[in-house]
């Protein structure tokens, strides 16, 4: 993994469902690399392994403390902290606690991104690059899943996080992105 600033994020998010969840889920409004740390420093700060049924029990007030205190965890503390909380309580009720259960439980690729696309904090666009990430990085390939998951499942593609796969990737993806930001902009004007 390459998404994350530090080799122990990288390595967290690459073995612990619930940590990919969690990064997937605040990385907007952020840099994707502080957005993909931050589950890894949510662990620190936790004291213990993430785990859903802790995160959806954990005070909201402690819980909003722990993604305040400095450097915070994301750029919109109290809202991303009661995000990852209601994110925890949908894993915990519907997914008996398992994270990797939203995609292990899926049959194809438009079940994949409606399951994705019904948690807390994702939406249609990021369900299908979540989808295209599970795929292109973690082999979770249900039939239909690069149909599923749009332009993001395009094998070769440089336009989202499932394509991060080194330094010179990140920055493609970047300048991508900043190419479709200046001609949003050029069509409002």
């Amino acid at each position: 993994m390459h998404l994350a600033t530090t080799d122990a994020a990288n390595e967290l998010l690459a073995r612990d469902p619930l940590a990919l969840l969690i990064g997937m889920l605040l990385d907007q409004q952020i840099p994707m690399e502080k957005a993909f740390t931050s589950p890894e420093v949510l662990r620190e700060r936790l004291g213990v392994p993430l785990d859903a049924r802790t995160i959806a029990e954990y005070d909201a007030e402690a819980f909003e403390q722990l993604f305040r205190q400095p450097p915070a965890l994301h750029r919109f503390p109290a809202a991303m902290a009661n995000r990852v909380q209601a994110l925890a309580r949908v894993l915990v009720e519907r997914f008996d606690c398992d994270p990797a259960a939203v995609w292990t439980g899926a049959t194809s690729g438009p079940q994949l991104v409606d399951r994705v696309a019904q948690l807390p904090g994702f939406g249609a666009q990021k369900a299908k690059i979540f989808t295209a990430l599970l795929g292109k990085q973690f082999a979770v390939r249900p039939r239909g899943w690069r149909q599923a998951a749009g332009d993001y499942g395009v094998e070769g593609s440089l336009r989202s996080v499932a394509d991060v796969v080194d330094p010179a990737s990140l920055r493609a993806v970047r300048a991508h992105k900043q190419q479709a930001k200046a001609a949003a902009k050029a069509a409002q004007e």
